[in-house]
């Protein structure tokens, strides 16, 4: 569930990266939020009605919560956009912290959409490596700074500390545009998916350690 830049390149834009804070959450959960906006997973997964910004909003927070305990986020000193990641091992959620997002995921899907948007989950789950690895959740960055390198930055104290470590990386990119962007830094795709109950394609992609 990655998305971040258009199509054409820009001039670079440099910026500090540092880990976010929980004083983030709000500010950078809609800044993720406007990333997302015309996200393919992410509309499938809201409900396409007149709160969809808001239900947008929900999911990428949803997004935030699933990585803030024991994960790797990173942002920007400016907020302009955000690297979800899930360190090795803790990708999967238990029951326990499913139960405690389903109200989240209630606000975004809507009660009677539930089951298809966890069929598809769990179809998209099924296909997830079960060799360590880190995850990368959610990559945003704040749509009038798309395409200026900002993605590849929010992306590499993780990307580095991979090749150090050498654990691989995996992602699901929603936007074949943006495959190109994760090429460069070292992905590949492994398979196209086309996501149960009316979801979009999405590209699964793996990163073996430099």
């Amino acid at each position: 569930m990655t998305t971040e830049a258009p199509a054409r390149s820009r001039e670079p834009i440099a910026a500090r990266v540092r880990k976010v804070t929980p004083d983030d959450r709000k500010q950078l959960t809609a800044v993720m939020a406007r990333a997302f906006d015309d996200d393919p997973i992410a509309n499938w997964f809201a409900a396409q009605d007149q709160r969809r910004a808001r239900r947008i909003y929900d999911f990428m927070d949803v997004s935030y919560r699933i990585t803030a305990q024991g994960g790797e986020l990173y942002t920007t000193d400016a907020l302009q956009g955000a690297a979800y990641w899930a360190a090795p091992g803790k990708w999967k959620m238990g029951t326990v912290q499913e139960l405690m997002l389903l109200p989240a995921m209630v606000r975004t899907a809507t009660w009677r959409r539930v089951p298809a948007i966890m069929g598809g989950l769990n179809a998209i789950e099924k296909k997830h490596p079960h060799e360590p690895h880190y995850y990368l959740l959610a990559l945003g960055v704040e749509p009038d700074l798309q395409g200026h390198g900002l993605g590849t930055q929010l992306m590499a104290p993780v990307l580095e500390r991979c090749d150090k470590e050498r654990v691989p990386a995996y992602l699901e990119s929603s936007k074949e545009r943006n495959v190109p962007l994760y090429e460069r830094n070292g992905f590949k795709v492994t398979e196209e998916l086309v996501v149960p109950n009316g979801g979009p394609k999405i590209w699964l992609m793996w990163r073996d350690p430099k």
